[in-house]
């Protein structure tokens, strides 16, 4: 068990707290919006907490992948000025990441008070993991609290060697609660248990769907993922998105999917689109089968309306729900509408419902559902990781609770 926020005495020192504030980001007229802010609210908790208890909050963030350069659009300078709207609190913001700045700053902070440091990855250091930058930023603070569950999956300065020069390091609220859901609750699921994936390729979920088979009852699958076992089964893909060279280890998993007796069901129907693009035909196949399925110069686009049916009554019978990627192209609202209707049955269904990660957060986001589920990840790859049963590097560097 790691040491956790509440167990350290903060009160008068400086704490390091790496958060995930890799928000979406657009720029219109020379300025930087952000477009969700869901991560930085999820990081309100841990930054109140230090806030009302009189330590001395000192942020670190990454943003993009401005490849150990300093890239205006990716500067965190705009993220604080958000967060200073959220807290109702001066956020003061150095500039730079490590040296003379950040010292005087930090130097000069009361108890309460809150500081950004400049984006970690200006500097080559942070994915090096190099241990004298490391050192750097741990040379700012006291104590080092990690809640940047997003990044847990990577072994970088800032979310684990850094812990190696801090007396003490732990686990933020939302880090707590990421390991708590993603981890412990999924450990024992309530049953029946059904798990919902969706996304691009198979391969991106291979390790993951192999682990959940272990304790799930029943597997949807939805989105370009169907194409592969589609294909892997003779049934006529058109111009879809598929991965050819996995048909193999499509054929795996439905086999050892039957081994476990895990129901794995695939759509039954699909929308096809003759483009991908908004106002393109689009029309509903018939049941899909070796002999009939997407046509020709068509391409799948989301799951269709007797396979929504089918995903439904699934779902109204699960008491433990999880789920990981779309089901079709959400992002263009006419592809959008199975992804949508398996939400809205989330939302409905009494089970314990939890959204794993990447874009399937989005999907619930924009279809105003956020509040109706039980746990919404903040991580994409580190959700997927710890779902496969891997060992998370910032978490496995923090303090061990005695």
């Amino acid at each position: 068990m790691k040491l956790a926020l509440r167990d350290l005495d903060v009160r008068g020192k400086r704490v390091l707290v790496r958060v995930d504030f890799n928000v979406p980001i657009e720029e219109h007229a020379g300025k930087i919006g952000i477009t969700d802010d869901t991560r930085i609210r999820k990081s309100l908790p841990t930054i109140n907490y230090l806030r009302e208890h009189g330590a001395k909050t000192i942020l670190m963030s990454h943003l993009g992948r401005p490849k150990g350069k300093r890239v205006e659009k990716y500067s965190l300078r705009p993220i604080g000025d958000h967060l200073h709207s959220l807290i109702h609190c001066p956020v003061i913001f150095s500039q730079d990441t490590i040296g003379t700045v950040p010292e005087k700053i930090i130097r000069h902070m009361q108890e309460g008070d809150v500081a950004l440091l400049e984006n970690v990855r200006f500097q080559p250091e942070e994915e090096a993991n190099d241990p004298k930058f490391a050192e750097a930023l741990a040379k700012l603070g006291d104590l080092y609290v990690n809640d940047a569950f997003g990044s847990a999956h990577r072994a970088h300065a800032s979310t684990a060697g850094i812990t190696r020069f801090v007396a003490q390091s732990a686990m933020g609220f939302l880090m707590e609660k990421e390991l708590k859901y993603l981890h412990e609750e999924l450990d024992k699921p309530a049953k029946p248990f059904v798990v919902i994936m969706g996304g691009a390729k198979v391969s991106d979920k291979i390790g993951v769907l192999k682990a959940l088979m272990e304790k799930a009852d029943t597997i949807l699958i939805g989105g370009a993922m169907a194409n592969t076992f589609f294909k892997a089964q003779g049934i006529p893909i058109g111009k879809s998105r598929v991965e050819s060279d996995k048909l193999d280890l499509a054929h795996e998993l439905v086999d050892l999917a039957k081994k476990r007796g895990v129901r794995f069901l695939l759509p039954v129907d699909v929308v096809e689109a003759e483009e991908i693009c908004a106002g393109a035909a689009i029309r509903n196949t018939s049941r899909l089968a070796p002999n009939h399925g997407v046509s020709d110069g068509w391409q799948a686009v989301d799951i269709g309306t007797a396979t929504i049916a089918l995903y439904r009554e699934e779902i109204a019978k699960a008491e433990t729900i999880l789920w990981n990627g779309p089901l079709g192209i959400f992002e263009i609202p006419d592809f959008a509408e199975g992804t949508i209707a398996i939400a809205e049955a989330l939302a409905q269904s009494g089970a314990i419902t939890i959204i794993g990660g990447g874009d399937s957060v989005t999907a619930v986001t924009q279809a105003g559902l956020a509040d109706k589920m039980r746990f919404i990840s903040t991580g994409g790859g580190a959700a997927l990781e710890l779902l496969e049963g891997k060992e998370l590097p910032g978490v496995a560097a923090l303090t061990e609770k005695e």
